[in-house]
């Protein structure tokens, strides 16, 4: 809402029963005056607000103009306010998607936003580089994989939020008064702790800013404003899908969190700053949940990270010298691992021990190139090492992918999979539920090997694996898929959904995850370096279309020219989205910049403090918890950063059943979000009657759901792609695959409309085979059924069939004719005499169940009042109506 002199926010909860509105004056023409009146309105009254805004601002009769508030425009949230060289501008979500539901917790991709100029055109102080600034800022399409929760941290790990943010309220009591925000908690003068346990507490944290992209944006008003009005964007992926086990719903999510420090494009930002942060940091997280149970106290969850991020040492590719393959420079001497220690610091922090390091960069070239980086990366692991306890040292796994891909014996994935349990043993997983019996009575010797950290409510992964190559684009991609598929099975075992944690390729699940990971390798390498993935994991199976080599062709020069020219303009957006570059009137603007090193690498600019020692690189408090991180242990530094809310038990906000299934509003089941995610059943389980419907068993190639089709046409093409796919030549080998592109040149494969190019159509107009197709459409009976029903039973099938009967009728009482069956069974058939007496209440008969006195009495009283005649009110029942009066409206 708005009107001449400022601007009216209005926000509701989800039922649009609780509002808060803040004040921006628009009189100011470079300053933010933003006023939190910090009150609750009801719906009534803040219609009554606005109607008196609306009447004390309109313009006597008989004037031009518009009269009285307009509204301006509705949104679903803030991303925040910035400034160029005029006036402040605020961004607002304006379309959302809902993209994965956790918990009942709802997470949205940004599909919409608007920017609105806040000073009115009667102060604006015009400035001729104000446009393009602006123009600058807008191309970081905010449209473009940004997500946002109200209500989950999408900062932090699950592992987090239901260990830290569920802790006793004990722990908390003696931090409740120094972490709240004074008048901000509308119940603090309510004294809910002493009305007899009416009080429920929630604890909250401060989001990880190190993936917030909007942090600066927020930055000037979070020290004024409720919290309630702060939503943090992350920047990345995330996407869920639905794994049905036998009509049991499984949603399997993946969540990608893109560092917003020293982050920007493929060429401009490799290696770390000063302050130990990678380019290219993406922390994966990948959640197992039961959907059927929704709670996050009842349900059953387990999650698993891992890492990717460029290696953590000074170095640059010139890009100025127009080549595909930049040479790559170590820009700054590190004897000592500054950076290195700086950044694995930080890990330890975050993850606990073990930190594992896969290096996926060749080792041996004719011209000594990326084995540059695997030579001091090894030196620097190694120095740091000497320094920390033998148990939580890095540990270092090098591994030339190229070079295996390569060869003809070796086979790339088998390998992979040998390092990915060696590591999800070392590292463990989360789950939020102790381990199933099933584990006890069937135990696997790979669970009992299983490493992480043991609590009375399950298990915690401490420790990470961080994963890269030059890029961290391909390679790394399919090396994560491949330890997130190990984990997967680990993590199906843990929640008893199968018998061992070993998962194979062409399963329901295994498709099912490898498309949620080619997704998310495609977006984060678009974000990176402006095209798609390269090389799948079809490719290094070596089961890759044999069309796909022209399409990595085309894709190789899409990505060089992205890198070549349109990746300074969009680093220069980043810088200034993520408030690296603040402009400022008399100093240079952002693209008379020579360069951005000095925007990221502060210790340029300005002399450090300190220095750390060269010994003790790590944080002290940090080394005394391992290997559980220090971010998740329970200490006074971390007690600071929790806030804890209090509510009324009859609040909306933590009635989870509203909050999610929404039933005061009109929906349908074509909207549905449950309905409409990808489904293992609906898109990749085959349709042919009579198949296994379990998601974990082997299909062969042709028979997945998006190849089996309906209508005769696409059978057709099914047919026809299996002919040219055995009568087509091999796909080109993977030494020339690797020598057109491998990450750092760079090519990819690029969807074409809908037909993903995982399964692409080979058409063709041979009207030879027309009638060989129009014979394999039509399957035997023997083939669908296992029988043909035309023939007669066999004697065996016979006895088998006669004993199911048997069994069948001993379950209940028998009458006369049942008896007269069994006395003419044949001999073969073994007879059962009931000795058990059980009631009527069984499958066959229901008992009525008992009614107590009380009960009955309700019922008389409720049929009483239908006619008119009530019951007087007890003590009880009254002082809960005015209870609920008193939070309702009060």
């Amino acid at each position: 809402m708005g009107i001449l002199q400022r601007y009216f926010l209005v926000g509701s909860n989800h039922a649009e029963t609780k509002y808060r509105v803040l004040k921006i004056d628009r009189t100011e023409p470079k300053d933010l005056v933003i006023i939190d009146d910090r009150h609750v309105y009801t719906q009534q009254e803040v219609r009554e607000l606005l109607g008196r805004l609306d009447l004390g601002n309109r313009t006597k009769m008989g004037q031009k103009g518009s009269s009285g508030l307009f509204r301006a425009v509705s949104a679903f949230g803030v991303v925040g306010f910035v400034r160029f060289l005029e006036g402040y501008y605020i961004v607002l979500i304006t379309k959302r998607r809902k993209m994965a539901d956790i918990g009942g917790h709802a997470i949205y991709k940004i599909e919409d936003t608007n920017m609105i100029y806040i000073p009115n055109d009667s102060v604006r102080i015009s400035h001729p580089d104000e446009a393009r600034y602006l123009r600058i800022f807008q191309n970081v399409d905010l449209s473009s994989n940004f997500y946002f929760s109200y209500s989950y941290d999408l900062s932090h790990s699950l592992q987090y939020n239901l260990t830290v943010l569920r802790m006793p309220l004990e722990m908390l009591k003696s931090e409740t008064t120094q972490t709240r925000q004074e008048s901000f908690d509308i119940f603090e003068d309510e004294g809910l702790i002493t009305q007899g346990g009416n009080g429920v507490f929630g604890i909250s944290s401060e989001p990880y800013m190190k993936y917030v992209w909007n942090g600066e944006l927020l930055d000037i008003i979070k020290n004024t404003v409720h919290r309630d009005w702060l939503l943090y964007i992350i920047h990345g992926f995330c996407g869920q899908s639905k794994l049905l086990i036998y009509g049991r719903p499984v949603y399997v999510t993946l969540i990608a969190r893109r560092s917003s420090r020293f982050a920007g494009t493929r060429f401009l930002k490799r290696g770390a700053n000063c302050e130990g942060d990678v380019a290219n940091e993406v922390e994966t997280e990948q959640i197992l949940c039961d959907a059927s149970v929704m709670s996050f106290t009842a349900g059953s969850y387990s999650s698993y990270v891992q890492v990717r991020g460029s290696v953590p040492l000074y170095w640059s590719q010139d890009i100025s010298t127009m080549m595909p393959k930049p040479p790559i420079t170590l820009d700054q001497a590190d004897p000592f691992a500054h950076v290195a220690a700086l950044h694995f610091d930080q890990m330890l922090q975050r993850f606990g021990s073990p930190i594992i390091v896969l290096n996926l960069v060749k080792e041996r070239e004719k011209r000594k190139h990326e084995r540059i980086l695997s030579e001091e990366l090894v030196a620097a692991v190694t120095y740091l090492n000497q320094f920390l306890p033998p148990e939580h040292t890095i540990i270092y796994i090098p591994w030339d992918m190229a070079k295996y891909t390569k060869s003809k014996l070796c086979n790339v994935l088998d390998r992979l999979n040998v390092i990915a349990e060696s590591v999800v043993k070392k590292t463990g997983f989360f789950v939020n539920r102790p381990d199933s019996y099933c584990s006890i009575l069937r135990p696997d010797e790979k669970w009992n090997e299983l490493g992480g950290y043991v609590i009375p409510t399950g298990r915690l992964q401490t420790g990470v694996l961080r994963t890269n190559c030059v890029d961290c684009l391909d390679r790394t991609n399919t090396a994560q898929f491949m330890v997130g598929k190990c984990a997967l099975a680990y993590q199906l075992y843990s929640l008893g959904l199968i018998d061992k944690p070993n998962l194979q390729f062409d399963t329901d699940a295994v498709r099912l995850f490898e498309e949620l990971y080619e997704d998310h390798g495609d977006t984060l390498s678009l974000q990176y370096g402006g095209s798609q993935l390269v090389h799948r994991v079809k490719t290094y199976r070596k089961i890759a279309p044999w069309t796909q080599h022209s399409k990595d062709i085309m894709q190789t020069l899409s990505r060089y020219y992205s890198n070549a020219f349109s990746d300074a303009d969009r680093q220069d957006s980043i810088n200034l989205f993520l408030g690296v570059f603040h402009p400022t009137e008399g100093k240079p603007h952002l693209w008379e910049l020579p360069t951005d090193f000095y925007l990221h690498h502060k210790n340029t600019m300005r002399l450090l403090p300190t220095r750390r020692s060269y010994t003790y690189w790590w944080t002290p408090e940090v080394i005394k918890h391992l290997p559980l991180p220090y971010d998740e242990v329970i200490c006074a530094a971390n007690l600071k950063k929790l806030v804890v809310k209090k509510f009324h038990k009859y609040e909306e906000e933590i009635d989870i059943h509203n909050e999610f299934f929404r039933p005061y509003e009109l929906s349908s089941f074509d909207d549905t979000f449950c309905l409409a995610m990808t489904s293992s059943a609906r898109d990749f389980m085959p349709k042919t009657v009579g198949i296994d419907p379990s998601p974990f068993t082997v299909r062969k190639p042709d028979e997945t759901g998006k190849s089996v089709l309906g209508n005769k046409s696409n059978r057709e093409e099914a047919v026809l792609q299996r002919k040219t796919a055995a009568s087509a030549p091999p796909p080109p080998s993977e030494e020339a695959v690797s020598s057109s592109s491998e990450d750092d040149s760079g090519t990819d494969r690029e969807e074409e409309g809908s037909v993903s190019q995982r399964s692409t159509p080979v058409k063709m107009t041979d009207l030879g085979d027309s009638a060989k197709v129009t014979e394999n459409v039509v399957q035997p009976m023997k083939e669908v059924y296992g029988i043909n029903l035309s023939d007669g039973l066999s004697e065996e099938d016979l006895s088998i069939y006669l004993r199911f009967v048997q069994l069948g009728q001993s379950q209940h009482k028998q009458d006369k004719s049942s008896q007269q069956f069994c006395s003419r069974c044949p001999d073969g058939v073994i007879k059962l005499t009931p000795i058990s007496a059980f009631s009527q209440d069984n499958i066959y008969e229901v008992q009525p169940p008992k009614v107590d006195k009380k009960s009955t009495e309700i019922f008389h009283a409720h049929i009483q009042a239908s006619q008119g005649i009530m019951q007087p009110l007890g003590k009880e029942d009254t002082s809960m109506y005015r209870e609920y009066i008193r939070n309702r409206y009060l």
